[in-house]
């Protein structure tokens, strides 16, 4: 059963028990509805608790339900608010730690409400594109107020009981409860029985002194907040409602017709997925859930440059010491200084207090010598990206590491089977490729090489959901997932260049698009001669694989990016804008006429679908191959490391938007062009026969 009913005396306490969060799918809603009933039936039952079970009140829908037909089944949720709320005998609603989404929404239908200090409070419909459809736009503006409500729906985010039973005039608790909640529940329960008529939030009214005003507003603020999201608008829409509506019912209505209307946008479709895949992300098809992990209470960091200091920083953020080694103390002293620096810019931002720095900082040790690290239980090495400079870096771990240590590399293309190949415990060995900055990208590739054990797998994973971060599992190839993808990106851009566009042209078709920064921003970020540095290596490997000479012209012209100055575009000292530079115009256009090539004018359509379908056709060889285990874990790649507009749920879901049969068509037309690389353009076999079959990739 996922909710149980027992008497307590004159109390019929209705326990929600559907763990993690109490999900309120459909057989928790209709043993819920039951209760109400039997207790109604129940000569002997004076009043309701409703109450859950474990860690959480009601996180909401059942999110293992969303899209089958049970979602929908009766007692839906607005049906079974409705038992709650007609029911002849009261029904408190006993809140503790979490009351979210549809859980809120039940509670709100019932007739008192009870909480436990420190229970977080939120309507988070939002993050997944939606608004509340349950009378949450409806009822909480009438026991909130019409701001306080209008702010939680619009954000989404979390606020504790004991802040929202101090609001003046609140009617949302009834009473907050220290000690024993079920008893204080129940007590209060008793306290109510008698009491008639019984109290309903829906005859409650909801009004604001300056209602257009206000509601403008918001509208504007929203419009400005989250231009490429429909569903905060929406948000203001209901809860005007909930003040203009002719009766309640005609608000709910409002409401019901919002939400369904949200539920087909792409934005919301797109959001749903990156909730989906998140969550998808951490579970690798051939290693069970139930995988013994490894402890892992010291970590050691090899290298103190930018990557390791970063590296180092999300362990000491989750209260882990780090041990930093380095070759040189000079070294060692700039790194602490770095991560010291950037802890200290958190303070000033008011984003961290003094005290949490000092912990942190005392946390984080250094040393010269291997010795110092031999107990560790991880050590990540984030030395230069150069394979003989990790051989001998694995080799020295290989000696000094005591069993059963996990010995990860932090590179972000070289071959994790070569790197393991140089100790003698592969098993042991596994990639962790950290985006820069380290510290705040969300991104972790996980790269599973041959020999990589299981529970080597299972604790790495589990370790990255504590240092919070999106783990996403590759296997071995160049460039894993992210970086062989963004080849295929960036050589498209250099094409468009050398057939008549310009950085910034392309730049901004793609930023209009939804990506953070075009390609030509980000390599100058990045920094150009890492790029050269891999090409260099392509022309020797794969001397058949066609780049623009641009960016190599640019390289030698020494405009690396930001760090010096000058690359792809101009930059003043101290600045990060994006000067558009003439000596680079006058370089693309000399070679465009050592080429031969007459300029035309690319379309921004043009420029956006050869970039974005550049990454789908990749991706779907790197699926074939087995490199990913799913396209969500691509598209997870691409919002958490790549910039890819969340809006569209990443490229995998945007080419799913698109219809395959489309992108299929589109990428016929791209390989006849005679400056393009036709080659590349023939559609990736799983991708011709998904779009042959009418499928999806997701």
């Amino acid at each position: 059963m996922t909710a149980s009913y027992e008497v307590r005396g004159a109390v019929a306490v209705i326990t929600l028990n559907n763990p993690p969060v109490n999900g309120l799918g459909y057989a928790t809603r209709k043993a819920v509805a039951e209760g109400v009933a039997r207790a109604n039936d129940d000569a002997a039952v004076q009043a309701i608790v409703l109450a859950g079970a474990g860690k959480a009140f009601s996180g909401g829908a059942d999110i293992r339900e969303f899209g089958t037909p049970k979602a929908l089944a009766e007692p839906n949720l607005l049906s079974l608010i409705k038992t709650v709320e007609a029911s002849g005998k009261p029904v408190v609603a006993a809140i503790h730690t979490v009351c979210m989404g549809g859980g809120l929404e039940l509670a709100l239908g019932c007739h008192y409400r009870v909480a436990a200090p420190g229970a977080s409070i939120a309507l988070p419909e939002v993050k997944l594109g939606l608004l509340p459809g349950a009378g949450g736009t409806q009822r909480l503006p009438r026991v909130l107020g019409v701001e306080m409500a209008l702010n939680m729906i619009v954000k989404g985010d979390p606020v504790k009981s004991e802040v929202l039973a101090a609001l003046p005039g609140q009617k949302l608790f009834d009473r907050l409860i220290d000690g024993d909640l079920l008893e204080g529940a129940i007590a209060f329960a008793n306290e109510v029985a008698a009491r008639r008529p019984l109290p309903s939030v829906r005859q409650l009214k909801a009004v604001h002194p300056e209602a257009d005003a206000y509601f403008q507003f918001a509208r504007n603020t929203v419009k400005a907040m989250a231009k490429h999201f429909p569903a905060p608008a929406r948000c203001v829409d209901c809860v005007e409602q909930a003040v203009k509506a002719p009766s309640f019912d005609a608000g709910l209505a409002y409401e019901r017709g919002a939400f369904t209307a949200l539920m087909f946008t792409p934005e919301s479709r797109a959001l749903r997925h990156a909730f989906f895949a998140e969550r998808a992300a951490s579970k690798i098809p051939d290693v069970p859930e139930d995988t013994p992990q490894r402890k892992i209470e010291r970590v050691a960091v090899i290298g103190a440059g930018t990557m390791g200091g970063g590296i180092a920083m999300n362990f000491l953020n989750a209260g882990i010491p780090v041990t930093i080694l380095e070759t040189k103390q000079e070294a060692l002293d700039r790194g602490i200084a770095t991560v010291r620096k950037n802890y200290e810019a958190q303070v000033k931002k008011g984003k961290l207090q003094q005290d949490k720095l000092d912990q942190r900082m005392a946390l984080l040790s250094t040393t010269l010598s291997y010795d110092d690290i031999k107990n560790a239980d991880l050590v990540i090495e984030a030395v230069f990206e150069d394979l003989g400079v990790k051989e001998g870096v694995f080799k020295a771990l290989d000696e000094v590491m005591k069993p059963g240590a996990i010995l990860a590399s932090n590179t972000s293309t070289l071959d994790v089977d070569r790197i393991a190949a140089f100790t003698k415990r592969p098993q042991d060995v596994v990639g962790m490729h950290f985006f820069s900055p380290a510290n705040v990208m969300k991104l972790l590739e996980v790269v599973r090489g041959a020999k990589t054990g299981k529970d080597v797998l299972a604790t790495v994973m589990a370790v990255a959901k504590k240092i919070r971060k999106t783990a996403v599992v590759s296997g071995v190839c160049d460039g894993f997932i992210g970086n062989r993808m963004i080849e295929q990106y960036s050589r498209q851009a250099g094409f468009l260049l050398e057939e008549g566009a310009t950085p910034q042209q392309v730049d901004k078709a793609i930023e209009k698009f939804g990506f953070a920064m075009g390609p030509f921003r980000m390599g100058d970020l990045a920094g150009n001669d890492i790029g050269w540095a891999i090409r260099k290596r392509r022309y020797v490997e794969k001397p058949n694989m066609r780049y623009s000479k641009t960016a190599d012209l640019l390289c030698e012209m020494g405009r690396y990016g930001q760090k010096t100055g000058a690359g792809w575009y101009d930059y003043l000292p101290g600045k990060r804008d994006a000067i558009p530079s003439a000596a680079v115009v006058e370089m693309i256009e000399k070679h465009r006429a050592e080429l031969g090539i007459t300029p035309r004018k690319i379309s921004d359509d043009e420029i956006v679908h050869r970039l974005v379908y550049s990454l789908v056709n990749e991706a779907a060889k790197i699926l074939e191959e087995g490199i990913a285990s799913k396209a969500s874990d691509i598209d997870m790649v691409y919002l958490t490391g790549y910039g890819f507009p969340l809006w569209r749920g990443g490229p995998m879901n945007y080419a799913d938007e698109q219809g395959l049969y489309n992108v299929v068509q589109a990428m016929k037309r791209f390989a006849k062009n005679p400056h393009d690389d036709a080659a590349f353009w023939q559609p990736a076999p799983l991708l011709a026969k998904l779009a042959d079959e009418g499928k999806r990739f997701n």
